[in-house]
């Protein structure tokens, strides 16, 4: 996991659309970006399905919500339209990002250990400084915890 108080990797990646994004772009709004391990999992669902209930609170409070995976521009697409999700879904497929943000680590699971996405959600700034960082978060409440991280 990557600390607080130095900039924010910036990125290039493929939206749920196959429209190309970069944290550049958002310079000037805050930026909650979180890490989840796959589309249409129960946790990862959780939490994008109260991602979505919260978006216009975090639009109220300046931020934008971008979630990432390693999944596909398909895969997010059906995911977004599924539980008609109001932000943006980043693949990751190449894991540059997800590795620049360290969140690509051993798992253990049932005994069995595996490389993957850890649940990690960060908190940056207007200026593209990491201002939070939450690692192995709590799928369903980790929403909740942001909003009133933005609050602080």
């Amino acid at each position: 996991m990557l600390e607080t108080g130095i900039k924010a990797p910036d990125f290039s990646l493929p939206d749920q659309n196959g429209e190309i994004h970069t944290l550049e772009e958002y310079k000037g709004k805050k930026v909650i970006l979180y890490f989840y391990p796959k589309d249409n999992t129960p946790g990862c669902t959780k939490q994008a399905c109260n991602f979505g209930e919260l978006y216009p609170q975090f639009q109220e409070k300046g931020a934008v919500v971008i979630g990432i995976s390693k999944d596909s521009v398909a895969s997010h697409k059906k995911f977004e339209e599924k539980y008609g999700l109001p932000f943006l879904l980043l693949s990751d497929t190449e894991l540059t990002c997800i590795k620049a943000y360290d969140v690509w680590q051993e798992k253990k699971n049932y005994g069995k250990t595996s490389m993957g996405v850890v649940r990690t959600t960060y908190l940056i700034n207007e200026e593209g400084i990491i201002v939070k960082a939450f690692e192995k978060v709590n799928a369903e409440e980790n929403p909740s915890q942001m909003l009133g991280a933005l609050a602080r």
